[in-house]
């Protein structure tokens, strides 16, 4: 039986039309150029390339190529403002609340990071706690380990945790354990995604 929803923070709690995420993901590639001392095309083909293998570009950059100042990682890729574009949510806010179930986010981000967008959206009273990468001792989703230090903190089973992100692995990594998963692809990028699918946050109602 459900009793706890875990969310994933970014393109979840919000649009991905927002385009943060991609202005994230432009300022790891810029991280990542700085590491590695190589031209910016050459540093995206290759964090493509390894990524798969990790749960997160850090992760990578620590075991591959020796970086040891994730706070300094941190402070570049999620800067203050870069929640700017968002705005106040009071539909998700409301849904949230009526929601009859212990809820808490579990992001590879830092908390610094979740905060800030929780605030802007105005959905911080939302959730009872989050579960940032440095919770995780910077070994985020998809590792099984970090899904079930969740649930041992919280005391709850696997399998009563709901479970929701929009990348794919990383809610096959939650499923994996048993637990119920549901990605969510609000702009219907993976289509020929097998499991269990919303387009919207509202129609997880349908799989409690």
């Amino acid at each position: 039986m459900i009793t706890t929803l875990l969310f994933d923070l970014d393109n979840t709690l919000y649009s991905p039309r927002y385009g943060l995420e991609e202005e994230v993901v432009a300022r790891m590639n810029t991280f990542v150029t700085q590491v590695l001392q190589k031209p910016l095309d050459e540093c995206k083909k290759i964090r493509a390339e390894r990524l798969p293998l990790y749960g997160t570009t850090l992760e990578w950059l620590m075991a591959e190529h020796g970086v040891t100042d994730y706070e300094a990682y941190f402070k570049f890729v999620h800067p203050e403002g870069e929640e700017s574009a968002l705005e106040p949510d009071p539909v998700l806010k409301q849904f949230l609340n009526e929601l009859p179930y212990s809820k808490y986010i579990l992001t590879n981000a830092p908390i610094e990071h979740a905060e800030r967008i929780l605030a802007k959206l105005d959905c911080t009273d939302c959730f009872a706690g989050i579960f940032d990468i440095r919770f995780n001792n910077l070994k985020g989703k998809p590792h099984h380990e970090a899904y079930q230090h969740v649930a041992d903190t919280l005391q709850v089973s696997i399998q009563d945790i709901l479970f929701i992100d929009d990348i794919p692995r990383y809610v096959q990594g939650f499923t994996n354990l048993g637990g119920k998963g549901l990605l969510i692809d609000q702009l219907n990028k993976h289509q020929q995604y097998p499991f269990a699918k919303i387009t919207q946050l509202q129609e997880l109602v349908h799989y409690l």
